[in-house]
């Protein structure tokens, strides 16, 4: 068994024609059907059946997909990444965002990497944190920074937890709300208006219920819910929504005094537990360690 049989395995599997993926890899029929037919006889059973046109994976061949796709994409980065510190190189970076990570990193990430690095390749995605694993274990991404109570533990992810960031109510400066409660504001105050958040774990939804009893549920009391903090802190500078989210999301408005944090009675403590996830085993190019210690010095209260 080599890495070129897992490789053609693979191409045959991933398009379901031994045709096709001979063209994909630029070889023909025959040289695949050979390949595949060593690959069979290292493994002890067939790994397709071949029934006319069609080509189904055999229980075998099922089993294996998985382990030989790892294989075959961790050698891919073992030589990219060989050849890149040999010519000096970073290689390329994809990361994932949550809501809270999107609104702080995002814009300085790619600033930093436009004026430090100019000709290394970055992309920044955004969506549900469901997504973005899935993505991850495709290796469509090479890391995630998400809030870790939205993440199940599993062993083929590393976590490595970065910070705790404190969350809170903000509103515009200049709402109703000030004037009537100037020092505390008790909960129930705020359901007389629209709630602005991102959509929040369990974890933070216990905690909510324990402060402040059932109508805290934010299934019930987020009026207003998007993945984008930036679109949901536009919102509450212009209206008489509340925030709820990571401070440190609002920073820039809570600092130049155009936001006001709350104060509320009883005093609300929880936060967003963010962390940077990886596949567990994966070859991980140069640049991993730039964005590491960029995401360590920004994220912050």
């Amino acid at each position: 068994m080599n890495l070129k049989h897992l490789a053609h395995w693979l191409a045959l599997a991933e398009t379901g024609s031994f045709s096709r993926a001979a063209e994909k890899l630029h070889i023909t029929q025959s040289a695949l059907s050979r390949s595949i037919q060593v690959l069979e006889d290292d493994l002890g059973g067939p790994l397709v059946d071949r029934v006319g046109k069609k080509n189904e994976l055999t229980p075998l061949g099922r089993s294996v997909l998985e382990r030989a796709r790892r294989i075959v994409h961790e050698a891919q980065e073992l030589k990219q990444g060989a050849a890149l510190l040999q010519q000096g190189g970073m290689g390329s970076l994809r990361v994932g965002l949550g809501s809270g990570p999107g609104a702080m990193l995002m814009t300085p990430w790619l600033k930093y990497m436009a004026e430090h690095h100019p000709s290394v390749q970055v992309a920044v995605s955004r969506g549900s944190t469901e997504l973005q694993l899935m993505q991850l274990r495709e290796r469509q991404l090479d890391a995630l920074v998400v809030d870790v109570r939205r993440v199940a533990t599993a062993p083929d992810l590393n976590m490595a937890h970065i910070v705790e960031l404190r969350a809170g109510f903000v509103c515009r400066r200049g709402h109703p709300i000030l004037a009537q409660f100037p020092d505390q504001v008790p909960f129930d105050a705020l359901l007389a208006y629209p709630m602005a958040s991102t959509p929040l774990s369990q974890e933070v939804a216990r905690i909510m219920v324990d402060h402040y009893g059932p109508r805290a549920n934010p299934a019930h009391m987020t009026t207003l819910q998007c993945e984008e903090i930036p679109s949901l802190i536009d919102v509450v500078q212009q209206t008489d929504a509340i925030y709820l989210g990571i401070l440190g999301a609002a920073r820039q408005g809570l600092a130049s005094g155009s936001l006001v944090e709350l104060t509320m009675d009883p005093p609300f403590r929880a936060g967003a537990l963010l962390a940077l996830i990886t596949l567990a085993g994966r070859t991980e190019l140069p640049i991993m360690s730039v964005f590491r210690e960029f995401v360590a010095r920004q994220l912050t209260d």
